[in-house]
C-alpha cells in the first residue's frame, strides 16, 4: 500500500485574547515557552518528527512576529523546493478572501487549494497547546478505522466546559460532541488535532456553506456535522496535554515543566526545534541563590531564584527574590522586589517593592511593569 498523502494545516491566526497583555504585541504562536522556545515550535516539531513535511500555516493576527520566527521553515528543515512550509495570510480580491471569523472558517477558505492539491488526509492542528505526539499513530488509527474524521482526545483537563467535549462507544467511535457545554457529559475533550478524509471535508464545506453561508469555529458546525453524518473515531492521547490559552494555564504548564510532571522538552529522541539567537550562557553571580530553576541563555542572576523559569536576557538583581514565577525575555527585577506566582511579560522592568501573588493566584505583570491581571490558579 502506498503511504498516505498528508497536508498539515496549522491554525495560527487567532488573537489569543484570554492571555491578556501576553498577546497584545505578538501573535499567540510566538508566546515564549520554557525560556528557550515559542509555542509554535511545539506543533512544528511534532510534525517534522512524525515525518510530515507539507505544512500550511494559516496566519491572521499580527503575522509579522510569527513570520520573523518561522524563518521560512529553516529551523524545522521545512525550507524546501517541494512541500515544506507554506505561509497562508489573509487576502482580498478572490473567493476565500477576507478575515476569517473562526478556525473552521479559516479552514474552509482553503477549500480550493485543497481541491487542487488533493491530499488523502488533511491534518488540522492548533498552535495553542503543549504536548508531544507522534502523529503517525493518529494517521494509523484514521486509516485502519477507515474514518472520515479522527479526533485526538484527552482527559484530565481542569475545566472540560472550555473545550469540545466528546462521547464515544466501547469501539472508539465518536457518538456525541458538544462545544463548550455548560454541563459536560464526559471528561473527554478534543485536543484540537483533527485528521479529515479530504474528499469528505470538501463535501462538508459545500454542504455547510450552502446551509449556513459562513462557518465559525470547528465546534459550531463542522465537527457536529461529521459526528451526525459521517464515521468519526477518537485517538486517545494518554500523555501530557495542556491548553495555554489562559494566563493561569500558561503559568501552570511551566510549573509542570519544572516539576517534571509536564511535557518533556529535552527528550533527545524528540527535540523541540526553534529559531533562537545565539547568546552567552546564563551568568550566575556569587550572591545568587538558584534552586530548581531553568535559566535561559543571556540571563544574569545575582538574587534568589527558586522554582522559576527565567527567560533570555533577564536580570535578577542582588536582593531580589523570584519564586514560582515565569519571566519572559528581557525582564529586569530590581533590588528588594519579591515575585511569587508571577508571569512577567517581555521587557518588564519591576522595581520599587513587591509584586506578590499568593498560593491560589497568578499575577500577570505587563511590559510596563504594571500588574495587568490577577486570576485564580488552575488545578
Amino acid at each position: 500500500m502506498r503511504p498516505l498523502d498528508v497536508i498539515a494545516i496549522v491554525l495560527a491566526g487567532g488573537k489569543g485574547g484570554r492571555l491578556g497583555e501576553l498577546t497584545e504585541r505578538r501573535a499567540k504562536p510566538t508566546v515564549p515557552v520554557a525560556g528557550s522556545y515559542r509555542l509554535v515550535d511545539i506543533v512544528l516539531s511534532n510534525l517534522v518528527h512524525s515525518g510530515i513535511s507539507d505544512v500550511w500555516m494559516i496566519e491572521q493576527y499580527l503575522p509579522g512576529s510569527l513570520n520573523e520566527h518561522l524563518a521560512h521553515g529553516r529551523p524545522w528543515d521545512l525550507d524546501r523546493s517541494w512541500g515544506g512550509l507554506r505561509v497562508v495570510p489573509p487576502f482580498e480580491g478572490a473567493e476565500g478572501g477576507g478575515f476569517a471569523q473562526g478556525n473552521a472558517d479559516a479552514l474552509a477558505r482553503q477549500a480550493e487549494a485543497l481541491r487542487e492539491r488533493a491530499p488523502d488526509v488533511t491534518l488540522v492542528l492548533s498552535a495553542d497547546h503543549l504536548y508531544t505526539l507522534d502523529l503517525r499513530d493518529v494517521l494509523e488509527t484514521h486509516e485502519s478505522a477507515e474514518a472520515d474524521l479522527t479526533i485526538v482526545t484527552t482527559t484530565g483537563v481542569p475545566d472540560p466546559s472550555r473545550h469540545g467535549v466528546v462521547e464515544t462507544d466501547d469501539d472508539g467511535r465518536v457518538t456525541g460532541f458538544a462545544y463548550k457545554p455548560d454541563e459536560p457529559a464526559t471528561d473527554v475533550v478534543a485536543a484540537e488535532i483533527f485528521a479529515y478524509r479530504t474528499t469528505t471535508l470538501l463535501d462538508a464545506f459545500d454542504h455547510l456553506l450552502e446551509a449556513h453561508g459562513q462557518l465559525e469555529d470547528y465546534g459550531d458546525q463542522l465537527v457536529p456535522y461529521f459526528v451526525e453524518n459521517r464515521h468519526v473515531v477518537e485517538h486517545r492521547l494518554d500523555s501530557y496535554w495542556r491548553d495555554l490559552g489562559t494566563v493561569p494555564g500558561y503559568w501552570q504548564a511551566h510549573m509542570d515543566v519544572l516539576d517534571r510532571t509536564g511535557v518533556r522538552l529535552d527528550d533527545p529522541r524528540w527535540p523541540i526545534r526553534t529559531a533562537a539567537p545565539v547568546r552567552l550562557p546564563a551568568r550566575v553571580a556569587r550572591s545568587a541563590d538558584v534552586q530548581d530553576a531553568l535559566l535561559a541563555p543571556g540571563s544574569q542572576i545575582s538574587g534568589s531564584v527558586r522554582h522559576s523559569i527565567v527567560g533570555p536576557g533577564c536580570e535578577v538583581a542582588a536582593g531580589a527574590e523570584v519564586v514560582d514565577s515565569v519571566l519572559l525575555d528581557g525582564v529586569t527585577v530590581g533590588p528588594g522586589v519579591r515575585l511569587v506566582g508571577v508571569v512577567a511579560d517581555a521587557g518588564a522592568v519591576i522595581t520599587g517593592g513587591s509584586v506578590r501573588g499568593s498560593d491560589d493566584v497568578v499575577t500577570l505583570v505587563g511590559a510596563e511593569g504594571n500588574v495587568a491581571e490577577r486570576a485564580p490558579r488552575e488545578e
